[in-house]
C-alpha cells in the first residue's frame, strides 16, 4: 500500500507544476459550478495561498534587484550600456501604457463582483506626494510597512553605490570583498526564494482548486467571460507592442531592416520562448539569433541579451497593468489617471527584478495590487490561466530583447546588414548597390 502511494506521488510530481495548477483551475470551476455556493467553504485554503504570496514579495524584491544592480557595472555603464537600458525602459514604458489603453478599452473583468472583497478607495494624493513618496525618509520602516516603490528606489540606489564602488576601489580590499559577498548573499538570497516559490507553487495546486471552487460557487459561469475578455485583452496588446513598436519604429524606422526578415531571424528564439516560457532559459537560443541570423556584434549582443533577461521584461510590465484593471473592475473600483501613473511606475520598476523564469510575474502582480489597494486574492484566480498567458509576455520579452539589441547594434556599426538574415534585401541599399553586394 505504502509503495502504491509512493508511486503515485511520484507520478503526481512527475507532471510540470504549470499543468497541475492548470488542472486544478479547471477542476476547481467544475467543482464550484456543480456544488454552488456551497463551495466557498473552501476560500480559506485559497486565502491561504494569497498569504504565502504576500510573505515572500519584499525579500525577492531586494534579493532581484540587487542581482540586477550586479550587471549594470561601471564598465558596462557607458555609451552602448545607457543606449540598452535607455532602450529597455523605454519599451517597457510604452508597452505598459499600450497594456493599460487596451485594458480601458476592453475593460477586462466587468460584470464580476466578489461580495467578500472590501476595497477602500480614497482620494488619490497629488502627483508630487507620489513621487516624493517614491524616496523613503526611513528605508527601515519602508521594509516593515511593505512600501513597494519606496523599496525599489532605495535597493537600486544601494546596488548601484555598491557597484560603483566596487569599482573604485582594489581587488583585494576589505571594501571590495565586503560587496563581493553582499552581492553574493544576494544572489544566493535570491535562489532561495525562488526555491521557496516553487514549493509555495506547490501548495498553490490546492490553493487555485479551492480559490476558483469558491470562485465560480459564488458567481458562476459569469466568471467565464472575464478570463476570456482578460486572455484578449492580452493578446491584442502584445500583438501591437510586437508589431507597432518592435517591427515598425525599431526594426523598419531605426534599423532600416525589413520587419519579416527580423521575424525570420528570431524564429528559433520566439518559438523557442513560446514554448518554454522562460526569457532566461531561451538565452542561449537568443544568443545564437543574434550571431548566426540578425548579425549582431558580440560586443553589443553579449551585454544587451543577458541584461535583457533580467531587466526587459516588457511582456510581462505589460500583463501586471492589465491584471490591475482586471482586479478594479472585478472589486467594483475605478481607478483615477494617478493611480494608473502608479501602475506604470510600480509595473516599469518591477519588471527590472522580474526574472526570467516561469510565472515569476505571479509574485510581482503582489506589488502592483497593493500599490493601489486592490484584492490579491486576483492572483490565485488568474493562476490557472497564467501558464498559457506567460508563453504570450515571454514570446514579447525576446522579440524586445532582440529588437533592442538591433538598434543599439546599428548605432553602433555593430550589425551587418549584408548578410544573415538581411542578405535577400540589405536594408538602406538601393537595387543597384543591393546587387552588386548580393553578388
Amino acid at each position: 500500500m505504502t509503495s502504491t502511494i509512493t508511486s503515485a506521488w511520484r507520478r503526481y510530481r512527475g507532471i510540470p507544476i504549470v499543468y497541475r495548477i492548470a488542472a486544478a483551475f479547471v477542476l476547481g470551476a467544475v467543482v464550484g459550478l456543480a456544488v454552488g455556493r456551497p463551495a466557498m467553504s473552501l476560500q480559506p485554503i485559497g486565502d491561504l495561498f494569497v498569504r504565502l504570496l504576500e510573505m515572500i514579495i519584499v525579500p525577492i524584491i531586494v534579493f532581484t534587484l540587487l542581482m540586477a544592480t550586479r550587471e549594470l557595472s561601471p564598465k558596462n555603464l557607458g555609451k552602448v550600456g545607457g543606449q540598452v537600458v535607455g532602450l529597455y525602459l523605454a519599451t517597457t514604458a510604452v508597452a505598459i501604457a499600450i497594456g493599460l489603453a487596451v485594458s480601458n478599452l476592453v475593460n477586462p473583468g466587468t460584470g464580476i463582483t466578489l461580495e467578500q472583497t472590501d476595497v477602500e478607495t480614497e482620494q488619490a494624493p497629488a502627483l508630487t506626494d507620489q513621487l516624493f513618496n517614491i524616496v523613503p525618509a526611513n528605508p527601515i520602516s519602508a521594509l516593515a510597512e511593505g512600501n513597494i516603490l519606496a523599496i525599489i528606489f532605495f535597493t537600486l540606489a544601494f546596488g548601484l553605490g555598491m557597484t560603483m564602488v566596487r569599482a573604485e576601489v582594489e581587488p583585494d580590499s576589505a571594501v571590495r570583498n565586503g560587496i563581493d559577498t553582499i552581492f553574493n548573499v544576494a544572489d544566493a538570497g535570491a535562489e532561495v526564494m525562488f526555491k521557496i516559490v516553487w514549493g509555495i507553487m506547490e501548495f498553490g495546486v490546492l490553493g487555485v482548486f479551492a480559490l476558483m471552487a469558491a470562485l465560480f460557487g459564488e458567481i458562476g459561469l459569469e466568471a467565464i467571460s472575464a478570463y476570456f475578455f482578460l486572455a484578449m485583452t492580452l493578446t491584442v496588446a502584445v500583438g501591437l507592442q510586437i508589431t507597432l513598436v518592435y517591427l515598425l519604429v525599431l526594426i523598419r524606422g531605426v534599423v532600416g531592416g525589413s520587419p519579416v526578415d527580423f521575424l525570420r531571424g528570431s524564429k528559433e528564439a520566439l518559438i523557442t520562448a513560446l514554448s518554454i516560457r522562460s526569457s532566461s532559459a531561451t538565452l542561449p537560443i537568443t544568443m545564437s539569433d543574434a550571431d548566426e541570423n540578425l548579425r549582431i556584434k558580440e560586443r553589443v549582443y553579449g551585454f544587451s541579451l543577458p541584461l535583457g533577461a533580467t531587466v526587459n521584461m516588457d511582456g510581462t510590465a505589460m500583463y501586471l497593468g492589465i491584471v490591475a484593471i482586471f482586479a478594479a473592475n472585478i472589486a467594483g473600483a475605478s481607478l483615477t489617471l494617478f493611480e494608473q501613473v502608479a501602475i506604470l511606475l510600480t509595473a516599469l520598476l518591477m519588471s527590472v527584478g522580474t526574472a526570467g523564469v516561469p510565472s515569476a510575474s505571479l509574485v510581482m502582480m503582489t506589488a502592483v495590487l497593493t500599490q493601489v489597494g486592490l484584492p490579491l486574492e486576483v492572483i490565485g484566480m488568474i493562476a490557472g490561466i497564467d501558464p498559457l498567458l506567460d508563453r504570450l509576455r515571454t514570446m514579447n520579452n525576446i522579440a524586445g530583447d532582440l529588437a533592442v539589441s538591433s538598434v543599439v547594434a546599428k548605432w553602433n556599426d555593430a550589425i551587418d546588414l549584408t548578410s544573415g538574415v538581411w542578405a535577400d534585401a540589405p536594408a538602406g541599399l538601393d537595387e543597384e548597390t543591393a546587387k552588386v553586394t548580393n553578388d
